[in-house]
């Protein structure tokens, strides 16, 4: 991610929580232009249009803090569950966003049966990772939860979401959707799954 990327967030951040906290017309007005000068800026490094970007940014509202991602790792006879996203025909690790009201372990366990049809339970906690430095820039900041999760019934079944089920060896993994999931990611949690022992990563 660029120095103009991570600054224009930061900004971004900081205008929108001034523009809900404050009581002052004055100030909001700046933080207006605080949230437009940063819309810019990601359009900029993005190629995209400054007034969508701002229609993103704003359907977060008060303190502005990382939406959540988890991504379940489920594993059966040495090969990982990975289904083929619809909007963008590429395969990852089951997963999305995580539910309001929901545990970290009910919201990716959901997701699991929901994109793939099969039902499983989440063991352990694997990582906690900053998204940005894994995958392409977003305009908000994500954390990704991944879980290993253990196989306990169900069977393929595609979604709205999701156009293809499958199991694949870790060296016969398919073109992935990288936004979601990447390869080296995918290594790391086979390394996981081989060697339970190991401990839960954060960055």
């Amino acid at each position: 991610m660029t120095n103009q990327v991570m600054w224009a967030k930061k900004i971004a951040a900081l205008a929108q929580t001034g523009r809900h906290y404050s009581t002052s017309h004055y100030d909001s007005d700046r933080y207006e232009q605080l949230l437009d000068i940063a819309a810019q800026m990601l359009a900029d490094a993005a190629g995209a249009d400054a007034e969508r970007v701002k229609a993103v940014l704003e359907l977060d509202e008060g303190y502005i803090t990382p939406k959540v991602d988890v991504r379940g790792a489920v594993f059966r006879e040495g090969k990982v569950l990975l289904v083929r996203e619809a909007v963008d025909g590429l395969w990852t690790l089951p997963g999305g966003w995580a539910d309001v009201g929901d545990a970290p372990s009910e919201a990716v366990e959901r997701e699991i049966r929901e994109e793939s049809g099969y039902e499983a339970k989440a063991v352990k906690l694997l990582a906690v990772e900053d998204r940005k430095r894994r995958h392409p820039p977003l305009a908000y900041e994500v954390y990704k939860l991944a879980f290993l999760c253990e196989l306990v019934g169900g069977q393929a079944r595609t979604s709205e979401e999701t156009t293809a089920v499958g199991w694949f060896s870790e060296e016969g993994l398919p073109p992935l959707s990288l936004g979601r999931v990447t390869a080296e990611q995918i290594a790391r949690w086979f390394q996981h799954w081989r060697q339970p022992e190991l401990p839960t990563e954060f960055d």
